[in-house]
């Protein structure tokens, strides 16, 4: 009984066989029939053609597995997605919220010349009651500064109205 052959070792055989077959016939036939050059390449061919069934069987994989097959995707459209509609949000009237910068105190300083809105906030700042910048502008310091001094004096009514804002200011210009 012969030994078990595995396929790869018998397709090496069967080429190394048929090299040597080939080199051996190329090597035989009558010298009139061709000359050396073509002798060469006819060599030169053949094992060429040889080398390249080798290379082949040798870049393949000794154990193929199987293919598994390709996987299938499939699509699923995305659906829509449909949300109640926002309900109504009532709708508020703003609400007047009066603003240190809408009192008569911040109406009457601004009505001065810059000179005497400065000469304000000195005179206050010398009484102690103006921390800021003398800057001849009229913020929270300086309302916070008049409120403070008319409460001192006995006027936080007078602030109420222009006429009386007035002459809080009149009586620390002049």
């Amino acid at each position: 009984m012969l030994p078990a052959v595995q396929h790869h070792t018998l397709s090496k055989a069967i080429i190394t066989g048929a090299t040597a077959l080939a080199l051996t016939v190329a090597a035989v036939l009558p010298a009139q029939a061709l000359g050396k050059n073509e002798r060469v390449f006819l060599q030169g061919v053949a094992t060429a053609v040889i080398m390249d069934r080798v290379l082949d069987d040798m870049r393949r994989p000794r154990y193929q597995t199987p293919r598994q097959p390709a996987p299938v995707y499939n699509y699923v459209a995305p659906q829509p997605v449909y949300r109640p509609a926002p309900a109504p949000q009532p709708v508020y009237a703003p609400v007047y919220r009066p603003t240190i910068y809408s009192t008569p105190a911040a109406q009457a300083f601004n009505s001065y010349t810059y000179t005497d809105r400065k000469r304000i906030q000195q005179k206050l700042a010398a009484y102690g009651y103006y921390r800021s910048g003398i800057d001849g502008s009229f913020g929270p310091g300086t309302y916070n500064a008049i409120v403070a001094y008319a409460n001192d004096r006995g006027q936080s009514s007078s602030l109420n109205t222009a006429s009386g804002v007035y002459g809080v200011f009149d009586g620390l210009v002049y």
